[in-house]
């Protein structure tokens, strides 16, 4: 199954997309799709759809998933990241692909299994269950991996109706 993890947001947008089959992992490419401040809206929202697509099609998931936004302080923050979330979604749902949603708490638990882990820790764990010589960069990116990860930990339980 090809995976493709998608950390939205508005100025960078992280992807990671990894293999999964028979419980190992390939990581197949990650990466970030970044827009330019003082960009019009609308047109930093199209560059993300059209770099998804472009994605989607190059990789060829057969899963999109995506983390759910979590903001507690700055509202404007998170209307603005929520745009670039929704064009995530609908990127993957325009692919064909089925698309998944995981809360920052649930990606925390399938990758480190605790659920209140630091953003090192689940870097780590990004490195170790990939077994990459080294931390994917960016952050976004490593996220967008361990979104993945979280996917492919969570189809198991999704598959047998659990």
């Amino acid at each position: 199954m090809v995976i493709m993890g998608i950390d939205p947001g508005f100025a960078i947008t992280g992807y990671g997309v990894v293999e999964y089959k028979g419980n190992k992992f390939s990581v197949l490419g990650y990466g970030v799709i970044t827009t330019t401040a003082g960009t019009d809206l609308h047109d930093r929202l199209l560059k993300i759809d059209k770099e998804l697509a472009a994605l989607i099609v190059r990789f060829k998931p057969d899963a999109v998933s995506v983390e759910e936004l979590f903001f507690n302080k700055n509202i404007k923050t998170a209307i603005a990241a929520a745009h670039g979330r929704g064009v995530a979604l609908l990127a993957g749902a325009r692919s064909g692909a089925k698309v998944f949603e995981y809360t920052p708490l649930q990606v925390k638990q399938a990758v480190v299994g605790y659920g209140r882990a630091s953003k090192e820790q689940v870097q780590l764990m990004v490195k170790a269950i990939l077994n990459t010589a080294v931390i994917p960069k960016p952050d976004d990116a490593a996220d967008a991996l361990a979104v993945a990860i979280c996917h492919a930990h969570s189809s198991k339980i999704i598959s047998y109706g659990i």
